[in-house]
């Protein structure tokens, strides 16, 4: 298996732009006070972190509402311009509840124009459709990234829950390549892996970031508590088998399990405690063997490998 360190880069894409292999997600980032939301940031920095995932929807069941996470973001870099040199900022539309998908030209062009104002920076590293809209064709949706990179309001583009044959149908119309697609990627949650997204990511060369690694924290509960499922519990077990060895946190595992695939997929750290941030550096230093990678898939299957 091929050694990862934070001075690791992966690059997005045919974009120009790299980061490093753990990145830092914020769907939990609103609700806090500017300083709480600065050291979270700081803490993911301090583990080598450049890639930072938010979204505009993100905040929406906090007192802020939609935004929330963008317009914390803000605040933060208001206060603390430096910390923006220091990020590959990406962001997410897209989503917009009740609706809740809309990819139209004119409703992309406003999401991109108001998650910048509520960030207060002039461009956006990588902006990515959330979900896929059934009812705008690719070309609109293709047609409106070129626009927005072309007025320098975003550097590179990606996607975000779209399957492997959407994520085909909207490559056919880009005029610029794609940089990246996000699944939902862990040890529990193995589907990319069959489903051809992995596979697309690598034939068009995108960077795959993974959200949920730790499959909505159940991987970082202990492997006998009675609340987890049998897969869960048997998951559980692989990973622990390792971080006994390697002497780190299961979900350093987890992380480590999901960037030895060949794709290079990029763990988006989810916890919002510094602490749990920083112990994410961990996954640095678990050399998995080829054995175990397949020890573990064969818990989540749930059934031997054929």
């Amino acid at each position: 298996m091929h050694a990862i360190t934070a001075a690791t880069r992966v690059p997005l894409g045919r974009s120009g732009l790299e980061v490093a292999p753990l990145g830092w997600g914020m769907w939990r980032f609103a609700g806090a006070d500017p300083a709480t939301a600065q050291r979270r940031i700081e803490a993911a920095l301090d583990i080598g972190c450049t890639l930072f995932d938010t979204a505009d929807i993100y905040g929406y069941s906090t007192p802020e509402g939609f935004g929330g996470a963008e317009l914390l973001l803000g605040r933060v870099l208001r206060a603390a311009p430096a910390l923006r040199e220091r990020m590959v900022l990406a962001s997410k539309g897209g989503i917009y509840p009740p609706l809740p998908y809309d990819s139209r030209a004119d409703y992309l062009a406003q999401a991109c124009d108001k998650s910048l104002q509520r960030m207060g920076v002039d461009r956006i590293d990588l902006y990515q459709i959330h979900r896929p809209d059934l009812l705008t064709h690719p070309h609109e949706v293709a047609a409106t990234l070129g626009r927005l990179r072309q007025a320098g309001k975003i550097r590179a583009a990606g996607v975000s829950n779209y399957t492997a044959t959407q994520l085909d149908a909207l490559s056919q119309y880009m005029p610029f390549p794609l940089a990246s697609v996000q699944p939902e990627f862990s040890p529990l949650a193995i589907e990319p892996l069959a489903d051809g997204v992995i596979d697309g990511a690598m034939r068009h060369g995108l960077a795959v970031l993974a959200w949920s690694p730790l499959a909505q924290g159940r991987l970082g509960e202990g492997a006998t508590n009675p609340a987890l499922d049998e897969r869960t519990r048997a998951v559980c077990g692989a990973l622990d088998r390792i971080a006994a060895r390697a002497g780190v946190p299961r979900s350093a595992v987890a992380y480590a399990w999901v960037m030895a695939h060949p794709s290079r997929a990029i763990p988006l750290i989810g916890s919002q405690d510094p602490k749990r941030i920083r112990a994410a550096a961990a996954a640095y230093d678990v050399h998995m063997t080829r054995e175990e990678w397949y020890q573990v898939l064969e818990a989540a299957r749930g059934a031997p490998l054929p």
